[in-house]
């Protein structure tokens, strides 16, 4: 692999990773009252005279924990670069990939690229017919095999792709101030597993 494929690759995972946790998703009912921003948005930022875009959603679980990352990155500048990535929790079997079904379509094989201590990221080329399927498409169906061996399917809705993808960026502090509402919203979220854990403790103390 040359230098500037391995930028290439290098800068695409950082994508995904970086920006990607900066999306997060949080519960509706929470969402709404905080006006973020849901399902899918775009995050542009500039690495080493390269221009990356990233079209992307994220679904975490209560605790602020990634269940699936998906995301649409376009490189532009020194490096140029399309791929289409998706990103699930670790303890996944890794000769599977991760399985790509639009609406009741053919399912599509994501092979698996990179895996981190908290994530695995798989990856297949961003092309037009992909984001067109997407355009025209009403659910995404990603399904990943767990080291139990077991499909783990997660839908994601279509709705809203197309003007993310059309549309402008999310401005920078709009970003950090969804970081922001999701580390207050984790933080309070430990917090009140803790106080619960605590009064669990307590009574069982008092029962004895």
């Amino acid at each position: 692999m040359t230098s500037l494929n391995s930028n290439a690759y290098r800068l695409s995972v950082m994508a995904a990773g970086v920006v990607g946790f900066l999306g997060a998703q949080l519960p509706a009912a929470l969402a709404q009252q905080q006006q973020i921003p849901q399902g899918w948005f775009k995050a542009c930022t500039k690495q080493e005279d390269v221009d990356i875009c990233n079209v992307q959603n994220i679904t975490t679980a209560g605790n602020g924990q990634l269940v699936t990352g998906v995301s649409l990155i376009e490189l532009k500048g020194k490096v140029n670069r399309k791929v289409f990535q998706v990103t699930v929790p670790t303890g996944r079997l890794v000769p599977p990939g991760i399985g790509l079904q639009i609406d009741t379509g053919k399912t599509q094989k994501l092979d698996y690229v990179i895996c981190f201590p908290d994530r695995c990221v798989a990856e297949v080329p961003l092309t037009d017919q992909l984001i067109n399927s997407f355009k025209k498409g009403s659910n995404l169906t990603l399904t990943s095999v767990n080291f139990q061996n077991q499909p783990n399917p997660i839908k994601v809705a279509l709705t809203g792709f197309s003007g993310a993808f059309d549309g402008p960026p999310l401005q920078q502090s709009d970003i950090e101030d969804r970081q922001k509402k999701l580390q207050d919203f984790v933080a309070k979220n430990n917090q009140d597993f803790a106080k619960k854990l605590k009064e669990e403790q307590d009574k069982a103390k008092t029962a004895n």
